[in-house]
């Protein structure tokens, strides 16, 4: 082994050759080719087809004229992330955003799925990170001329460099199956858990005199329960959003959310991204929700539900419900996080779906006697904890093989592994 003379490398084989980029990728610009299919780039799948995958981001223009041609085995990089991994070796004949960078291969000994795994991996894109500038954070550009000086290595034999690339698809492949399978797992647990929260909540897990809900969609329920709307169980109020050009609105001690402020999966809340001050909140009328309340999100998207920790006030994306009467709070998070699909059916909107205060206060939940809300809480936060757990190992699972995967790429074209 030598030393590769670059310190984010270290040592490869002693027959292992060092240049520039630029002496085996030429930067190539050809235009005018309206008519071919578009191309994007992603970090996790490298160059495909546009309408393959939803994109709302990177919008095809009405005139692709200017936009650069791709041909079969050339290199394309996005020059504003390729720090991010986002460079690919093209399986595909299109066109690309102007903005990206398009090299062809001028070297015949070089393995192209070689070189596609070589500057994929995890050291060459904080070299690229590095080497890219500008003052708008996470849009820093590489120029050109930069990555064709990029230094890279390979074996001097093609034929190593194909076994090196066989390899890594192969191996790749194989964890990039388990990895798929984890994540349908997950998908499976998650299922599980709301089928298992919604059979609880509603009583259809219990074996006991039944009754006719009146609800079409919850159909029989438990005699000794009772169907109420929510407005006769909570006060139901929303917040609002200081003005954002006074300055003294913001940044102060009062704990204010927005919807974004908590996942579908969080359980409780304790504080948002930014709060506001005390002129803020009194200016705008905005009210202190109490601790141990539930906060359900109205739109963006409609039904997301949590527990505050803390006392705190929200924005218009948001309901309060403080209980009027006494309840297990936590049998009603489980409730109306159950029943997101509901919700959902009564938003209404053209920009984006959203649920008034009057639907919502409006919908008739179910109300258990207070014994068996708390006795039904018991059992889901454990039976809950147990499918977490499940789904936390894979997860575990799922960023372990990815951390392999990346070690796994970089000492195989590194010569760190021969294979």
């Amino acid at each position: 082994m030598k030393d590769s003379g670059i310190d984010w490398i270290g040592k490869i084989p002693d027959e292992w050759i060092v240049s520039k980029a630029k002496t085996i990728l030429h930067n190539k610009t050809v235009k005018n080719h309206p008519n071919a299919e578009v191309l994007s780039l992603y970090r996790d799948l490298g160059v495909v087809p546009k309408n393959s995958r939803d994109d709302n981001h990177n919008v095809t223009s009405e005139d692709t004229s200017s936009y650069k041609f791709v041909q079969k085995g050339e290199l394309v990089l996005n020059k504003m992330k390729t720090w991010q991994g986002s460079l690919a070796v093209s399986n595909y004949e299109g066109i690309v955003s102007p903005a990206y960078y398009v090299c062809e291969f001028i070297n015949n000994e070089i393995d192209k799925n070689y070189i596609h795994y070589l500057l994929r991996n995890k050291m060459y894109a904080q070299e690229f990170e590095r080497l890219s500038t500008g003052l708008r954070v996470g849009q820093w550009d590489l120029s050109i001329e930069d990555f064709l000086n990029t230094l890279i290595i390979y074996p001097p034999s093609k034929s190593e460099q194909t076994r090196i690339a066989n390899f890594l698809d192969e191996k790749c492949a194989q964890i990039d199956s388990i990895i798929e399978e984890s994540k349908k797992s997950i998908e499976e647990y998650k299922a599980w858990k709301q089928s298992v929260i919604f059979e609880a909540v509603t009583g259809k897990n219990l074996s006991c005199k039944k009754k006719n809900s009146g609800i079409e969609w919850i159909s029989e329920i438990p005699e000794t329960w009772e169907v109420r709307a929510l407005k006769t169980i909570f006060r139901i109020f929303s917040g609002t959003t200081p003005k954002s050009d006074i300055i003294e609105y913001w940044d102060g001690d009062v704990n204010w959310v927005t919807p974004a402020d908590f996942k579908t999966e969080d359980v409780y809340v304790e504080n948002g991204k930014r709060n506001i001050s005390e002129n803020g909140f009194s200016d705008c009328s905005l009210e202190l929700i109490p601790i141990n309340s539930l906060i359900f999100s109205k739109r963006a998207p409609i039904g997301k539900v949590c527990i505050n920790r803390n006392e705190m006030c929200t924005n218009q994306g948001c309901l309060a419900c403080v209980k009027k009467i006494n309840l297990s709070i936590k049998f009603f998070y489980y409730l109306l996080s159950s029943l997101t699909e509901y919700f959902e059916v009564l938003g209404s909107g053209t920009t984006f779906k959203e649920i008034s205060l009057t639907s919502f206060s409006d919908f008739k939940v179910l109300f258990p006697p207070l014994s068996e809300q708390e006795s039904i809480v018991k059992f889901l936060d454990a039976k809950c904890a147990q499918i977490d757990s499940l789904i936390s190992e894979k997860q575990s699972l799922i960023q372990d093989l990815a951390e392999y995967k990346k070690s796994l790429i970089f000492e195989a074209v590194t010569g760190k592994r021969r294979v």
